[in-house]
């Protein structure tokens, strides 16, 4: 999802009616949201099925937890975290990163990245014009490692604000823009020679 849906006043009675147990209204929940949810979970799994077992396994933990939302941040940002956290626990459990290049190697912690001497926007995404780059975009997304590729796409694709993408993975601030930066470095360098063409 590209537009942010804020918490609305039917979104909180369906959130309490759903804790007292009322199924329809949990429905109408799922409903409401299960788009948002699948399109998260199919960016950052890059796999269908992944997504699809996201979806389920998100509204399942919503269900369980729902006593939990204490309305302190929106009810999106809330399922927003679920999901990240379904797909690096999936991503995990199937040893994916053999196939994610890491991004730390040559950038310590107390230097900054070189910054790229190009003619490229600050999102790589904004260069994005024909489905041929956007291939390439899709496979070098694929190969960030995860915890870099679900910053990326919060902030990149799904236009999360630094702050909410924090409390959505439990980071700080700095470690956003910090995993943001080294994401987008890398695939400037990855869509680099295509951009050359």
């Amino acid at each position: 999802m590209t537009t942010q849906r804020n918490d609305t006043a039917e979104d909180l009675i369906l959130i309490e009616r759903a804790r007292r147990g009322d199924e329809r209204a949990f429905t109408l929940l799922v409903r409401r949201y299960e788009q948002t949810v699948y399109g998260f979970a199919f960016k950052v799994c890059r796999n269908k099925d992944k997504a699809a077992e996201t979806l389920q396994d998100t509204f399942v933990n919503v269900y369980r937890k729902l006593d939990q939302f204490d309305g302190r941040s929106k009810f999106s940002t809330w399922l927003y975290s679920i999901v990240a956290n379904n797909c690096l626990m999936k991503h995990r459990r199937r040893n994916l990163d053999d196939e994610s290049i890491s991004l730390d190697s040559g950038f310590p912690d107390h230097e900054e990245p070189a910054e790229h001497s190009g003619t490229w926007n600050d999102s790589p995404i904004a260069s994005v014009m024909n489905r041929e780059l956007k291939e390439h975009l899709d496979r070098a997304i694929q190969k960030l490692p995860m915890e870099y590729r679900v910053v990326f796409i919060l902030r990149d694709v799904e236009e999360q604000s630094a702050a909410e993408t924090a409390r959505v993975l439990r980071l700080s601030i700095p470690a956003v823009k910090s995993r943001l930066r080294r994401a987008r470095i890398f695939l400037r360098n990855q869509l680099d020679p295509y951009m050359r063409k």
